[in-house]
């Protein structure tokens, strides 16, 4: 079983930056491929990044050259470093796990709300 918990949401202007973490409960989190999903107002939970259990890492278009993801295993938690922000990134944002051979998701953590003021 693991949980998670995000923190570092909150209210920025547009252009600001945030980093938000991800904590992480449980053993074996180097197994884990990490995800961040955002649910915007009124819309469907959308794919963000993603890092694999040896780094890798995956990016939606839309936060590409913006967003940078990374995990630190030695403290179970990953990160979302947040640059030139847009009012469109205004959402809530998880923090998901999953095991290398599973095929979906299976931990999401209760969410961070991120709001960006033009």
């Amino acid at each position: 079983q693991v949980q998670l918990v995000e923190s570092g949401g909150g209210t920025v202007q547009a252009g600001g930056s945030l980093r938000l973490s991800c904590a992480a409960s449980g053993r074996y989190f180097s197994n884990y491929n990490m995800g961040w999903f955002r649910q915007p107002p009124g819309r469907e939970r959308e794919f963000v990044a993603r890092v694999g259990s040896v780094g890798s890492t995956v990016y939606a278009d839309s936060v590409k050259g913006r967003f940078t993801i990374s995990r630190d295993n030695a403290k179970n938690t990953v990160y979302l470093q947040m640059n030139s922000l847009k009012p469109e990134d205004t959402a809530v944002y998880y923090c998901g796990a999953r095991r290398v051979a599973a095929r979906e998701y299976e931990y999401w953590g209760q969410g961070t709300q991120v709001t960006v003021s033009s």
